[in-house]
């Protein structure tokens, strides 16, 4: 059975002016995608700005969530790195914590080979209970996984079970599920890409665009499940000016500057990640206001 069907959120941390994480603000943010249809929240990946947050403040993020949640959507926890005693570390701290399912991103920088990625993978999961999700973004961490690794890992690994993708290689993604028979759990993530990675089998979307649209990603994917094909591609390609312009600039700049235009107050970003610059922040606004959410 698969972690979730349908939208899971990227969901950005916030932050107060002092740049602690603001935890009142996040249960705040939880309550509403809940409450916005969201299946899923995945907490401390890329887009909740993970990579300049402590070893505790990763944790205990996780673990926040995880409570004000409290079983009504799956939790599934950014446990990535490239150190793999350090992913160790994470993700048996994130199960601890409650999360239901880790996300796990290929080791970026050291560029392991293709039998370095079935090592890490499989000592990683081999330390925990909870099922994995592959996270395949090259353009991030500059390492590719085959179609057959990926298959090798959620075929011979119990608790692998699918792979977030964002390499926007449709032929290898194609290639996946080909030689997959059932045994990946697909989702996509590229918003832009949710109804193709779907016609391929996918089971869903881990989705940037949840963040200031939650129902209208649930129900991108919703309808597409429910057999309404053409609803569900008139949603994805009526949304593509916003997800362009949510990616604009690197994510989450403009994530976090859609939400404090729609008043959220989610707080700036942590260096080196910086504010968006005022012509592509123009151009963001424009697009939010023509999609009706500003």
């Amino acid at each position: 059975m698969a972690i979730f069907e349908g939208a899971g959120v990227a969901l950005i941390t916030p932050f107060t002016e002092s740049q602690e994480v603001n935890y009142e603000k996040l249960r705040q943010l939880v309550e509403e995608q809940i409450a916005g249809g969201t299946d899923a929240i995945i907490a401390c990946g890329t887009t909740g700005e993970s990579s300049t947050m402590t070893h505790d403040e990763h944790i205990e993020v996780v673990r926040f969530v995880c409570q004000v949640a409290a079983g009504r959507v799956p939790v599934i926890a950014g446990t990535g790195s490239n150190s793999t005693r350090e992913a160790i570390h994470l993700s048996k701290e994130a199960e601890k914590a409650g999360a239901d399912a880790l996300l796990i991103v290929t080791p970026y920088y050291n560029k392991a080979t293709q039998n370095g990625l079935i090592a890490h993978y499989t000592a990683i999961a081999g330390e925990v209970d909870i099922p994995i999700l592959l996270y395949h973004i090259p353009g991030r961490t500059g390492v590719t996984m085959k179609p057959e690794t990926i298959v090798k890992l959620c075929r011979e690994v119990p608790n692998i079970v699918g792979v977030k993708e964002a390499s926007g290689n449709f032929s290898a993604i194609a290639e996946i599920m080909s030689l997959a028979d059932g045994c990946v759990d697909l989702y996509s993530g590229n918003d832009d890409q949710i109804v193709p990675l779907l016609s391929m089998g996918g089971k869903g979307v881990i989705s940037v665009l949840s963040n200031v649209a939650p129902s209208q990603t649930h129900d991108i994917c919703e309808s597409y499940f429910k057999g309404d094909v053409k609803k569900s591609s008139q949603m994805q390609i009526q949304a593509i000016p916003l997800i362009n312009a949510l990616f604009c600039e690197v994510n989450p700049i403009p994530v976090k500057a859609a939400m404090n235009m729609m008043g959220k107050e989610v707080g700036s970003l942590r260096l080196p990640l910086t504010e968006m610059e005022p012509a592509n922040k123009a151009f963001l606004k424009k697009a939010m206001e023509e999609y009706g959410i500003l």
